[in-house]
C-alpha cells in the first residue's frame, strides 16, 4: 500500500485497518523535497500564526486601553516562558519519539507515548499552575513589574495559570504528536481556527460586546483560553471521527499513566532543550543589556529590528523541527541511509527560503522597520543593525538542521552544549567587547560570530561523531 505523507483531508469510514494506521505517516518513496517542503510549509505558517496572533492582541490592547494594558500583559510572558520552557522540552522529545515509532509502524508503542506524554504533561501543568496562581504577586515583583500594572498583570496570569494544565498544555502535546507522526497539516487548520476565534473574541471581551461584559486585559486572556479549549475540542471530536490512531480512544486512556522507560527517553531528550531555551532567553536579557546603555532610541530601534527578524526566525526554525521528524521517521523505519539526503535536502530548501526570505527583508526593509518608527534617527539606525546582522540567519537555519538530524536519534545533549557554548562564549563576548568599542552596531556582530562559530562546530561533530554510528530506534 502506498502510504501519504498527510492523509487527514478526507474522512471517509470505509477505510481498511492499514489506512488509518498510516495516517500521517511520511512516504519516503516520493520525492523527498517534496514531502520536506510540504511538511515544512504548514508547520512555518503555524510559527506565523502564532506570532500575528501575539501582535493582533498586543495592538488591540494597546488602542483599546493603553500602554498600561501592553505592559501588564508584557511583564508575565518572561515568566510564562520560563515556567513552560520544561514542557516544550517534553513536546520535543514526544515528536521524535512519536516519529520513530510511526517510522517503525508500532502502533501500540505510539499509544504508550501519548499517555506518558499527556499525563507528564498534565502534571507539570499542575505543577506550574498551582503555585503560579497562588503566588502570582510574587512572581511579579520579583521581575520588577511596575507597582501601577502588577494588579491587571496578576488577574490576566491567574486566567492564564488556571487553564494551563488542560487547554494550553493538552492543545500543545497534541500538535507535537501529529507533526511527529508527518502531519504538519491538521495542526495548522486547528491553531487557525484557534487564532481566528482569539482575534474575534479579544476585543469581544476587552470593552465588551453586546451582552458581554467589558473585562479588560483579563478579556485578552479568557479570549485566549475560549480559542484554544474549543480549537482543541474540535481537534479531539476530529480524530475521533476519521478515526485517527492518535485519536483520544480507551486504549489511550488504558495507557494514561506514566511509562518510566518513555518518560526518562521524553526527559533524556527534552531536558536539554529545555535549558537551552532558558539560556538563550538569558543571553538575550544580556544583549538587551548593551543596547540600553545608548538610550531609548537604541532600544526602539533594536525592538523593532527584532519584530523583522522574529518573521526571518521563522523559516530557520520550522526546518530544524522538520528535518528532526523526517529523520526521525526514517530511523524507525530503518532507512538510515536515507539521513544524508534527508539533511541535503534540508540544507538546500533553507538556504533558498531563508536566503530569499533575507533578500526580501533588505529590500523592504526599511518599510518593514517604519511600521514600528515613524522618527528619523531611529529607523536610520533600526536599518543599520538589520544589515549588520539579518545576512546570517540563512546559517542559523543550516545550524538548526544539523542538531535537527541528531536530535532525530536522541543524540541531543552536544548539540545543545555546542550551541550554548556557540552563544556565551561567542556571541555574547564579541557582542560586549564591539559595543564597547565601536557602538550599538557592534552589539549586532555577535549573531554572525555565534551563527558561524556553532555551525563550525556542529559541522565538525556531525561528521567526526555523529555520522559514524548506527543509530537504531529508542522504542
Amino acid at each position: 500500500m502506498e502510504n501519504e505523507v498527510t492523509t487527514l483531508d478526507g474522512g471517509e469510514t470505509s477505510e481498511s485497518a492499514e489506512q488509518k494506521q498510516n495516517k500521517g505517516k511520511i512516504d519516503f518513496n516520493k520525492p523527498l523535497w517534496k514531502s520536506i517542503f510540504l511538511f515544512f510549509l504548514p508547520l512555518m505558517l503555524s510559527n506565523t500564526l502564532n506570532s500575528i496572533s501575539g501582535t493582533i492582541s498586543s495592538i488591540i490592547l494597546g488602542r483599546i486601553i493603553g500602554v498600561t494594558a501592553l505592559a501588564a500583559v508584557s511583564a508575565f510572558f518572561p515568566i510564562l516562558f520560563l515556567l513552560i520552557s520544561f514542557v516544550i522540552g517534553v513536546g520535543a522529545g514526544s515528536s521524535v519519539l512519536i516519529g520513530q515509532a510511526f517510522g517503525a509502524q508500532e502502533w501500540k508503542k505510539v499509544k504508550v507515548i501519548v499517555g506518558t506524554t499527556l499525563t507528564s504533561t498534565f502534571l507539570i501543568g499542575l505543577i506550574v499552575a498551582i503555585p503560579g496562581y497562588f503566588f502570582t504577586y510574587e512572581l511579579l515583583e520579583l521581575t520588577g513589574t511596575p507597582a501601577d500594572v502588577i494588579d491587571m498583570s496578576a488577574g490576566f496570569a491567574r486566567i492564564t495559570f488556571i487553564a494551563m494544565p488542560v487547554v494550553f498544555f493538552l492543545f500543545y502535546a497534541y500538535t507535537t504528536f501529529f507533526r511527529g507522526s508527518g502531519d504538519s497539516n491538521t495542526p495548522f487548520y486547528f491553531l487557525a481556527v484557534s487564532t481566528a476565534l482569539n482575534i474575534l473574541l479579544t476585543p469581544a471581551l476587552v470593552i465588551g460586546w453586546g451582552f458581554l461584559p467589558a473585562m479588560g486585559v483579563n478579556g485578552a486572556a479568557l479570549a485566549n483560553v475560549i480559542a484554544v479549549l474549543v480549537s482543541l475540542t474540535a481537534f479531539l471530536l476530529y480524530l475521533k471521527k476519521v478515526n485517527h490512531p492518535l485519536q483520544f480512544d480507551r486504549e489511550t486512556a488504558r495507557n494514561l499513566r506514566i511509562n518510566w522507560p518513555i518518560f526518562k527517553l521524553l526527559v533524556t531528550i527534552g531536558i536539554p532543550t529545555s535549558i537551552q531555551m532558558i539560556l538563550v532567553s538569558l543571553s538575550a536579557i544580556a544583549v538587551i543589556s548593551f543596547i540600553n546603555k545608548f538610550g531609548s532610541t537604541a532600544t526602539a530601534a533594536f525592538g523593532a529590528v527584532n519584530q523583522v527578524i522574529s518573521y526571518v526566525q521563522m523559516p530557520a526554525a520550522s526546518l530544524g523541527v522538520t528535518i528532526s521528524i523526517f529523520g526521525a521517521q526514517a530511523i524507525g523505519a530503518g532507512y538510515n541511509k536515507l539521513l544524508n539526503k534527508v539533511i541535503r535536502t534540508g540544507i538546500l530548501i533553507n538556504y533558498l527560503v531563508v536566503g530569499v526570505t533575507v533578500i526580501v527583508a533588505y529590500i523592504f526593509g526599511r518599510s518593514l522597520l517604519s511600521l514600528f518608527l515613524t522618527e528619523a534617527p531611529a529607523l536610520e539606525l533600526a536599518f543599520s543593525l538589520l544589515v549588520i546582522t539579518l545576512w546570517s540567519y540563512p546559517i542559523l537555519g543550516n545550524n538548526n538542521i544539523l542538531a535537527g538530524i541528531m536530535r532525530s536519534s536522541g543524540t541531543v545533549f552536544w548539540p545543545t552544549l555546542i550551541t550554548v557554548l556557540s552563544i556565551w562564549l561567542v556571541q555574547v563576548p564579541v557582542a560586549y567587547v564591539l559595543h564597547t568599542r565601536i557602538g550599538v552596531q557592534g552589539v549586532m556582530f555577535g549573531f554572525p560570530a555565534g551563527f558561524i562559530a556553532g555551525l563550525i562546530f556542529l559541522y565538525l561533530y556531525y561528521h567526526i561523531f555523529w555520522k559514524q554510528k548506527e543509530h537504531t530506534r529508542l522504542v
